[in-house]
């Protein structure tokens, strides 16, 4: 009968030999995970020295490859190769790419990249991803899915078994508290926009249009993000409808050596909708048609050379006219909270998450509606715990006043 294989990952009785002086040499028969049994050896200058060595050896042991990838690979090229590989696939979008490459540049490859892969143990994945994790939390995150898609492509090109990140631990995750304008707030705003609109006698460079208080109008009006109100163009706007309407088909995107451009889809799919606009927004888009300059775009916000206008620059523009006004706090990803949170306090959570193009209602509950938990009225049901409390309570005072007298 013939004698039966061994698993696969184990190996068979060792043999020592002595090569010469302070030379021995440990031999075993190891099954490998191609499922080839293969002699493996390793030397030491004692005999139990070359068997701890073959221990260490046959413990460490992955599945012979001629990839280009091995356990002696440092993790920068392992790195450049995982990156290489999402670009010609084309199944990642052209700026996740680049925001992967940017992590991969001023994070992976400065701690790690000259590690080589077997030296990747998790403990040191952990300790990295925490030390980044205690300045920047949401950079942690990122950082854990590049690693964890770096360390895959080792997985699958056999030189790794298993992926050390996916034993990393969970990275902690603040929260933030969500905080909306009310209607005060927003009037301010508007005034300091007015404000730095005004001309400046003295002051250089070009005049402010009025654009910026078109753009957060227009992003008051229908939640979108300031990508999506950036890349409207007037073919998506129906102003003589009965109830004007505007179509929110596509975004402002940023692409290294591409620059700003739209693209023809939104971050989701439920992100592709039509919205119903109230009349501040409709009055608003009508007198900006009538002064609007054409442009080969067909786009509402145009910049002054007719190219698309880069959300980086809305930001800027906002930065500067809040400046002095008690209103760092806010962003333009604030006016979409305060949406969220006057539909959800006026209608429900639904519809404030059908405005903002959310495919559930969870992600807008927890990071863009303004508010506080309420726990479902359990009173009549929790008074049950308090019977008996009027007699006991009765009890100590009758026995306090005779204790008084």
């Amino acid at each position: 009968m013939a004698r039966p294989p061994l698993p696969v990952g184990t190996w068979g009785a060792i043999r020592t030999e002595k090569l010469g002086p302070n030379r021995h040499c440990a031999r075993a028969r190891f099954r490998d995970y191609d499922g080839k049994t293969r002699d493996v050896e390793a030397t030491g200058t004692t005999g139990p020295a070359a068997i701890r060595a073959l221990k260490e050896k046959l413990r460490d042991r992955v599945a012979p490859n001629d990839d280009e990838i091995t356990r002696e690979t440092h993790i920068s090229t392992l790195a450049n190769l995982w990156i290489e590989e999402i670009t010609e696939e084309e199944h990642v979008s052209p700026q996740t790419i680049d925001r992967y490459e940017s992590v991969v540049r001023t994070a992976v490859v400065p701690s790690l990249g000259n590690l080589r892969i077997r030296e990747a143990s998790v403990g040191r994945l952990d300790k990295f991803l925490r030390k980044v994790a205690k300045d920047y939390p949401a950079a942690a995150k990122v950082a854990k899915v590049v690693l964890g898609q770096i360390f895959a492509l080792a997985v699958r090109r056999g030189a790794l078994t298993t992926n050390p990140v996916r034993e990393t631990g969970r990275l902690r995750n603040p929260r933030r508290e969500v905080v909306a304008l009310d209607i005060e707030q927003l009037e301010a705003v508007r005034t300091a926009i007015r404000k730095w609109q005004q001309p400046t006698p003295g002051k250089s460079g070009p005049k402010p249009t009025g654009d910026l208080a078109d753009i957060i109008d227009l992003m008051l009006a229908t939640g979108a993000r300031i990508g999506e109100v950036l890349a409207l163009r007037w073919a998506d706007v129906d102003l003589s409808a009965e109830h004007s309407t505007v179509t929110i088909c596509g975004t402002i995107v940023f692409v290294k050596g591409k620059g700003f451009f739209r693209q023809e889809w939104t971050k989701s799919d439920a992100g592709f909708r039509t919205i119903v606009l109230p009349r501040f927004a409709v009055g608003m888009l009508m007198a900006r048609k009538l002064t609007a300059a054409d442009n080969p775009l067909d786009a509402i916000f145009a910049s002054r050379v007719g190219t698309w206008f880069s959300p980086h620059n809305v930001r800027r523009q906002w930065r500067q006219a809040r400046a002095d006004t008690g209103f760092v706090w806010v962003t333009p990803h604030t006016f979409r909270k305060t949406v969220a949170t006057l539909l959800d306090k006026e209608a429900d959570t639904k519809r404030a998450a059908g405005q903002l193009g959310h495919a559930t209602e969870q992600v807008t509950k927890k990071h863009y509606i303004e508010k506080p938990a309420v726990a479902p009225d359990s009173s009549d049901i929790l008074e049950q715990l308090g019977a008996g409390r009027s007699t006991t309570v009765r009890e100590g005072r009758d026995h306090g006043k005779r204790e008084a007298a």
